[in-house]
């Protein structure tokens, strides 16, 4: 049995100020690092080793990636980078408070757009378009290492990894847009012959 490891960046800067991010790229706070490091420490005291490891184009991700690796002082294993990873993209949200983007739009408006499956912000994409870029991603990319027998880590955001959690479990729409992705915390499953994924807890 195989184990792929997903984990949420830690804290960005901009999740401090409660900002829509998306595809913009802020760096994470201090917070976020020890996040990072906690989540690394967890897992090397867990015994786990990977094989490999993906992450998105995005530097909050890419650094998490690299500070879970340092803690498990696997700082030359492999990284895969690719936007395919990259958070939900917020269109004309992103930059924005979202108690300013409420007094905007109105509250009704904004929750629709964070909470529903399949309606966009402006300018941007729906948690569905999201999945419709992730998932084949995985498909094409990660799962072909794993049913190859390796450990595979990925350190992504919060809402391309709730497409996979979807997937990976199979959820509704409704259970996963309920689902809480914390930042910094590993959400850990393991991978049969054929690819179906049991979670597990660290």
């Amino acid at each position: 049995m195989v184990c792929l490891v997903l984990v949420r960046h830690g804290q960005s800067e901009w999740n401090e100020k409660n900002l829509f991010t998306g595809w913009r790229d802020p760096d994470l706070t201090e917070k976020g690092v020890e996040e990072a490091v906690q989540a690394g420490n967890a897992l090397k005291q867990a015994g786990f080793n990977f094989d490999i490891a993906f992450t998105s184009d995005l530097q909050r991700a890419q650094k998490t990636c690299a500070l879970i690796l340092d803690a498990l002082t696997l700082s030359n294993l492999e990284v895969i980078r690719d936007q395919a990873l990259n958070e939900r993209d917020y269109g004309d949200l992103a930059g924005l408070n979202k108690d300013d983007a409420s007094q905007k739009w109105g509250d009704e408006q904004v929750h629709i757009w964070r909470r529903s499956y399949d309606i966009p912000p402006p300018g941007g994409e729906s948690l569905k378009d999201t999945a419709d870029r992730v998932l084949p991603y995985y498909e094409d990319s990660v799962k072909p290492r794993l049913v190859a027998g390796e450990t595979v880590l990925v350190a992504a955001h919060g809402n391309s990894l709730r497409a996979l959690v979807m997937m990976l479990e199979g959820l509704s729409q409704e259970e996963i847009l309920a689902r809480e992705i914390g930042t910094g915390e590993p959400i850990i499953y393991d991978i049969s012959d054929t690819g179906t994924a049991t979670l597990k807890a660290l």
